[in-house]
């Protein structure tokens, strides 16, 4: 029922059917009116006419037996009369019933009807007389009283009487066809109203459901447009939007779809911050920038530093871009943070961090290259400059000196020439530009011949040069020999010109599920723990002093890591000072 009411139909209905229920009450309250005074002024005109007639019969007929005729002729049959003289004795009655000696007291006594003898004119009075089959029973009466005149003299009165239950029984009839065109009008109005309510609400019920597919996302949901009225409009409209609604949504997903691309490829981290600072949108470099801040800040309240939160209140407080590079928990990032606006109104900010922390290093290791550069080369020019200045002045007196300061001259001139070609072999490896050449190779004999190539030099030291190569096996691994030689040569030159006489250097190569492994080790003066970090950096040398007199350059260990890395493998330095140092270098391979 409820929902009949809520509905469209229930009120137009509803509506309808109170305003028809309205007219036709006051229609059939008006039209019973009218019907009601129509009988009772019929009725009361023909008792005038009765009146009026007998009067005229009672003195145009002297023989009264003739004009009883004419009298009881004209009165219906539900009309009684009768004519009484002027001194109230009743001279003729007409169509009298059993009471009626009591009806005619009633009207000879009645004050409003003796009015008639003392007036020239008519009295009409409704009262109840009784009834002509039962005298205990009262029965609506119309009565008139009309003088009778014999010239100018009146000659007494003629009292006509009506049942009016006649007029009643046709005002009741009248009632019941009023009132039962009314209950038809009613149901007819009632099942146009519903015809009508549906014809309305059926396309609308349509609208209704295609606007919850297109709520719940099926945006190719039609409404049928049979009508051409305003509801016809309506649907064709409705279709439009859905179309037009699919078509800016493609639209907005296909934008969406591009940024949150543009978003994800980019390397700097992007975040979205709402107005009071929680975070709303972020890239994949932003998630793990979060990650770290998070795990950096566990006992600190909030996941970005504060640094950056004042940044973003300076932009959400004065409406302008900030820009500024920050140390943050040993990174270094250059932001920029822009206000968001919608409308005018500024709903938070966008923040963007590019990681500069590469570039610094970068900036340090060219200011940290170039200075030391500059240092290793010092050193051999002023040499060169002192020794050749000496030789051109004649300072030197025996062929002894001259040949020793041609000795300097000439070691000095290739300890810059090695210089030199290191810094462009490590320039090249670390460019990409150096290309090797990998060839299937034995590793044990070619680990053989590479140390044998040093057991004289150790010798000369004082030093045991070991070689064990029989874990290798037979082993054959692709690599590029000449480069993995230029390696292993380093790392047996370094550890034999580190190691004082009598010590050892011990060389040894292993194979085996996968990985090819070759150790240097030596009894040497090791390496502190603080500096096996950074050996593997271009001109670190962790004792200058000792390193300089040795004629190293401070770049084989970096062009070794650049080559074993360029073959997919990793390098790593084990020592304690005073102990004696590990080199070793690992290459996975593929087993034959």
């Amino acid at each position: 029922m409820n929902r009949i009411w809520n509905s469209i139909v229930g009120k137009l209905w509803a509506t309808i059917l109170l305003l028809v229920s309205f007219v036709l009450f006051i229609v059939s309250v008006l039209l019973l009116e009218f019907l009601g005074n129509f009988y009772g002024n019929q009725a009361e005109n023909t008792l005038r006419q009765q009146a009026v007639t007998i009067s005229k019969i009672v003195d145009q007929h002297e023989d009264p037996t003739a004009s009883i005729y004419v009298i009881d002729d004209l009165l219906g049959e539900d009309t009684s009369a009768i004519i009484v003289d002027v001194s109230g004795k009743v001279v003729d009655a007409f169509h009298e019933e059993k009471n009626g000696s009591k009806i005619r007291e009633i009207l000879l006594n009645d004050k409003e009807l003796s009015r008639v003898f003392g007036e020239d004119s008519p009295v009409v009075k409704e009262m109840n007389l009784p009834s002509a089959a039962d005298a205990d029973r009262l029965e609506a009466h119309s009565v008139l009283a009309a003088p009778l005149h014999e010239g100018d003299r009146l000659n007494g009165a003629v009292f006509v009487y009506q049942n009016m239950e006649a007029v009643h029984e046709n005002i009741r009839q009248t009632n019941y066809i009023v009132l039962l065109s009314a209950f038809i009008a009613f149901v007819l109005t009632t099942f146009f109203a519903f015809f009508l309510s549906s014809r309305i609400t059926s396309p609308l019920r349509k609208l209704k459901e295609a606007a919850n597919s297109l709520a719940e996302g099926r945006y190719d949901t039609e409404v049928p447009t049979p009508q051409h009225d305003e509801i016809g409009d309506l649907a064709v409209a409705f279709n439009k939007m859905g179309r037009q609604v699919k078509h800016n949504l493609e639209v907005i997903g296909q934008e969406k779809e591009q940024l949150q691309n543009i978003l994800t490829s980019m390397t700097d981290a992007v975040i979205s911050f709402n107005r009071d600072g929680s975070i709303l949108l972020t890239n994949p470099p932003a998630d793990r920038l979060l990650k770290k801040w998070r795990d950096a800040r566990k006992d600190k309240e909030g996941d970005i530093p504060d640094e950056i939160t004042g940044m973003l209140n300076h932009v959400v407080m004065y409406s302008e871009e900030v820009e500024d590079e920050l140390p943050l928990d040993g990174q270094y990032f250059d932001i920029t943070i822009s206000p968001l606006y919608s409308g005018s109104y500024i709903r938070g900010a966008v923040a963007v961090f590019r990681d500069m922390t590469e570039q610094h290093r970068l900036d340090k290791v060219r200011t940290d290259f170039l200075a030391n550069v500059s240092h290793e080369l010092r050193t051999p020019i002023s040499m060169l400059i002192g020794y050749s200045e000496a030789l051109s002045d004649g300072i030197v007196e025996t062929e002894e000196d001259r040949e020793e300061m041609m000795k300097i001259i000439r070691d000095e001139a290739m300890r810059m020439g090695r210089l030199v070609n290191d810094t462009l072999d490590l320039t090249r490896l670390e460019s990409g530009y150096m290309r090797l050449y990998k060839e299937p190779t034995a590793v044990r004999p070619m680990v053989e011949r590479i140390a044998s190539k040093f057991i004289q030099k150790a010798r000369d030291a004082d030093i045991t040069l070991k070689v064990d190569a029989a874990g290798a096996g037979e082993a054959i691994v692709d690599l590029d020999e000449d480069r993995i030689e230029q390696v292993m040569t380093n790392l047996i030159d370094n550890a034999i010109r580190h190691t004082p006489s009598g010590g050892r250097v011990e060389v040894k190569s292993s194979a085996d599920d996968g990985l090819l492994e070759v150790a240097v080790a030596d009894t040497g003066s090791g390496i502190a723990e603080e500096d096996l970090t950074y050996v593997f950096e271009r001109f670190y040398k962790a004792d200058k002093a000792r390193t300089r007199g040795k004629g190293g350059t401070g770049l084989g260990l970096a062009i070794a890591k650049n080559i074993v890395e360029s073959h997919g493998g990793w390098i790593r330095a084990d020592s304690r000072l005073g102990k004696g140092t590990t080199m070793t270098f690992s290459i996975p391979f593929e087993e034959r």
